[in-house]
């Protein structure tokens, strides 16, 4: 049923000539019903029975043409008194095609001659046994289907018109989330790589002062410069690591920025900022769970980030009287975090692909910091109310 769906799409004229063949047939045999009656003008009535099915036939490939030829062939019926048959028929299917698709004066001109048919053919075939007013009837209810053809037609176009305005509107406002999105990722990028730059360069300073410190003791303390050694290779490696995440992040605005660097919160100071997020008026509870330990100092900054991030969209989503969890969990591979509140939650368009109606751009960052250090995300509406973010970041380096 599909396929002849298609099929009927792609080929609009194959389908007007099948109905222009039945409508043909259905004509000879009124023709040949009136020809054996000797009513009307016989030759005159077949040629402008052909010209009218043709008219169905071609009334999609050229419809204002094929007005104008239903135009004259009305006429000739009018003057070669070539009475009304089946094939008039094409007079309310070309009106209405030309309301859906054509032009605006061949529209206007298709209601004004299909108004005007039914009187011209009262006036040139008039019922001899009715009354004046009885024709009058006849008149206006032979009108009714050339007006009912034209405003099918043009409710048709309307609607058509419509729908590719909301195609049109819905085309354009996903570029400008696509848009808006992107310049989102790119911010964010610009300051992941403005704070890796910190923590980097701290890592370095320290390989240079332990450099040096080995280098002085080296002959009169050989285990302190051992340490040292030791010290040095293991801020490198870390130093490295940082520098894996921080490859293909484009750093914009580096030097346009004044002010100096300040170091960079890790996981101690997520309890302080827990602390300054009470002292706000958001009831928050927080607990630790594991052994605390040394981590990476990108996963600390990320993890702060997250925290700081979460509680700033329940404080903007939540409502007046919501309160938050945040539980940071030790594990031996990785450190995790879960971050709840029993608020409104936040909108559908801003959890879901990163906030698909352009403003979800905290999430977008958070996707961002998360993915630079090879954890994982979830963010979404808690069952009983509420939002909830769970995220996973390895201890090992993301290659």
């Amino acid at each position: 049923m599909q396929r002849l769906y298609d099929f009927i799409r792609r080929h609009p004229t194959w389908v007007d000539s099948f109905w222009a063949v039945v409508l043909l047939g259905m004509s000879a045999v009124s023709l040949r019903n009136t020809g054996s009656a000797g009513i009307g003008n016989e030759p005159a009535a077949v040629l402008c029975t052909v010209v009218l099915c043709l008219v169905v036939a071609l009334r999609r490939r050229m419809p204002e043409k094929m007005l104008i030829l239903t135009a004259i062939t009305g006429v000739a019926q009018l003057v070669a008194d070539a009475r009304i048959g089946p094939a008039d028929f094409a007079m309310l299917v070309i009106i209405y095609t030309v309301a859906v698709s054509g032009t605006r004066w061949s529209s206007r001109f298709g209601l004004v001659g299909g108004l005007c048919a039914a009187p011209l053919a009262q006036i040139r075939w008039p019922a001899i046994e009715a009354s004046t007013a009885g024709q009058a009837l006849v008149t206006v209810f032979q009108m009714v289907p050339f007006a009912l053809a034209w405003v099918l037609g043009d409710s048709l176009r309307t609607r058509r018109a419509y729908l590719e305005q909301l195609e049109e509107r819905a085309d354009r406002l996903e570029k400008e989330r696509e848009a808006q999105s992107k310049v989102a990722v790119a911010a964010e990028r610009a300051r992941i790589a403005r704070e890796l730059h910190d923590v980097v360069a701290h890592n370095v300073s320290v390989m240079v002062v332990q450099a040096d410190g080995a280098a002085y003791v080296l002959d009169t303390a050989p285990e302190q410069a051992r340490k040292a050694l030791e010290t040095i290779s293991g801020t490198g490696r870390q130093a490295l690591a940082e520098m894996r995440r921080l490859l293909g992040v484009l750093r914009t605005g580096e030097h346009e920025e004044s002010g100096e660097y300040v170091p960079q919160p890790d996981v101690e100071q997520i309890e302080d900022l827990v602390q300054q997020c009470r002292g706000s008026g958001l009831p928050v509870d927080f607990k630790v769970e594991g052994t605390p330990r040394s981590l990476p100092s990108g996963v600390e900054l990320t993890a702060y980030r997250i925290v700081q991030e979460a509680l700033t969209n329940t404080r903007k989503h939540g409502g007046p009287n919501a309160g938050a969890s945040v539980r940071l969990v030790y594990f031996d591979d990785g450190l995790g975090l879960l971050v709840e509140d029993d608020g409104k939650g936040a909108p559908h368009e801003l959890y879901e692909d990163g906030g698909a109606d352009g403003r979800g751009h905290g999430l977008i960052g958070m996707r961002e910091r998360v993915g630079m250090v090879g954890g994982t995300l979830d963010a979404g509406p808690r069952p009983g109310g509420g939002f909830r973010i769970s995220v996973l970041l390895p201890l090992k380096p993301a290659h």
